[in-house]
């Protein structure tokens, strides 16, 4: 920690040893001294204290050292620190914060070099930081040359991590973690998860202390405008939505066994990689009525060389839970016989899944994209397949959310069926939310009028 509270004392005599000249100084509460052969020596060191603290500077208490000699002797380069804090980092992390760390660090240190000269090309430096050098994975092949040679030239040119105390280089590495690699500005959920892992970089150097304290916290600076609110200009209707799923079935035998997978998202609103690793003792499938079903895991996939395993999907808990974390899910009667049709013509497989590959073993997300854009060329009209309208069957959760928010269901409740917290539902779908706001306003003012609420 730094401070301004520094004591300076006066060179004492020991009267013995090698070193017998004694300065010594405290630092906050924390006593320091230090030896010497001669007074002349001592005293030299006693007037650059002095200076420091004449100059304001402030000096840090474990070391006792002003702060721009503690920073010169934690010097090393902001890749050298980004690589040690991935890996101390790798243990623990699932392989998607894996993947997500990587491409952060890997965006922020392609900015924070000395110069251009030399620079190789920017995909392949990209490719060389985010899959090589912030990837910790026993798996790992060794790099062709191209990749050796790019890490070469970054190792050179990266900046020694003391510099980020100049608040120019901060924003140098803001600016770069709020563009994608085409220059157009990074979403609001990019450029935050983004920003968190520069955040936790840097404060892993004041753990380190590498810095005397995070230089991001001291930084104004305003990100490029930017929106995160769902555009539901391409959100498919409930009727697009039903005529998407029956498509899926036209398509071909592929299609026919999709079909609940799609509709476990156009209904029950689950992410993919939820309904992906959906199993029969998930779900409550009554022969009529509602049925329930209960996420309690997700299998994205993630690509084989940030897993454990070697394997493309990671097993893993629900999005922003805890690893044994469920959450229950109503489902409508038209969902529940999707789902009924589905086991009585398709089974489940050996684990207990209701979805799975054309050759077996787990769905893969290229499957299900490439059927799902068949359906869409029988679903939809010429104009609107030249458009975004369901352009991936993620948009069939937004169909339910809004749908959800639509018919009068309590923000609340739909951001535990969706898996969100309420701030994010309020984000993504303020547009639906704010459209709700007249039949809100005009219950207030019939209760306010002293009428009864309806049962």
């Amino acid at each position: 920690m730094l401070t301004y509270d520094v004591q300076i004392h006066a060179i004492r005599d020991l009267g013995r040893g090698r070193r017998p000249h004694q300065l010594r100084w405290r630092v906050g509460k924390n006593p320091h001294s230090a030896t010497f052969a001669t007074f002349p020596l001592a005293d030299g060191r006693r007037a650059e204290l002095l200076t420091a603290m004449r100059k304001g500077e402030q000096f840090e208490t474990e070391t006792g050292l002003p702060a721009s000699e503690f920073r010169k002797l934690n010097q090393v380069s902001w890749f050298a620190h980004a690589k040690e804090y991935a890996e101390a980092k790798w243990t623990r992390s699932s392989a998607k914060n894996r993947a997500t760390r990587a491409d952060a660090l890997a965006t922020l240190t392609e900015a924070l070099v000395t110069d251009r000269r030399g620079k190789p090309d920017r995909r392949v430096l990209r490719r060389a930081l985010s899959c090589w050098a912030f990837n910790f994975s026993e798996h790992l092949a060794e790099p062709p040359e191209e990749i050796t040679s790019a890490l070469a030239w970054v190792t050179k040119k990266s900046i020694p991590l003391v510099h980020l105390d100049d608040s120019e280089n901060v924003r140098l590495g803001l600016e770069a973690i709020a563009r994608l690699m085409d220059g157009s500005v990074a979403a609001d959920t990019t450029l935050t998860r983004k920003r968190m892992v520069f955040n936790n970089a840097l404060r892993y150097a004041v753990e380190r202390r590498r810095l005397p304290s995070n230089p991001l916290q001291f930084v104004d600076w305003t990100p490029p405008a930017t929106s995160d609110e769902i555009d539901f200009r391409w959100v498919p209707s409930p009727a697009q939505g039903r005529a998407l799923l029956d498509a899926a079935g036209q398509v071909s035998a592929r299609g026919r066994h999709l079909r609940a997978f799609y509709g476990c998202i156009l209904y029950a609103a689950t992410r993919p990689a939820e309904a992906t690793n959906l199993r029969l003792v998930d779900c409550s499938l009554p022969k009529s009525g509602w049925g329930e079903l209960v996420l309690g895991s997700s299998s994205p996939r993630v690509g084989s060389r940030w897993t454990d395993d070697g394997q493309s999907h990671e097993e893993r808990g629900l999005k922003r839970r805890a690893r044994n974390a469920t959450r229950e899910v109503p489902i409508p009667p038209v969902l529940v016989q999707l789902i009924r049709e589905h086991i009585d013509a398709y089974g489940v497989a050996e684990d207990g899944r209701l979805f799975r590959a054309a050759r077996g073993g787990r769905l893969l997300t290229k499957e299900t994209a490439a059927v799902w854009k068949r359906a869409r060329e029988i679903a939809l009209t010429p104009k609107e397949l030249k458009t975004k309208l369901a352009e991936v069957p993620y948009s069939c959760r937004h169909t339910a959310v809004s749908g959800w928010l639509a018919a009068g269901v309590d923000q609340t409740e739909v951001a535990r069926r969706a898996g969100h917290s309420v701030a994010v539902l309020l984000r993504f779908y303020a547009k639906v939310i704010n459209g709700r706001q007249e039949r809100a306003n005009g219950l207030i003012e019939r209760f306010l009028d002293g009428e009864e609420p309806a049962a």
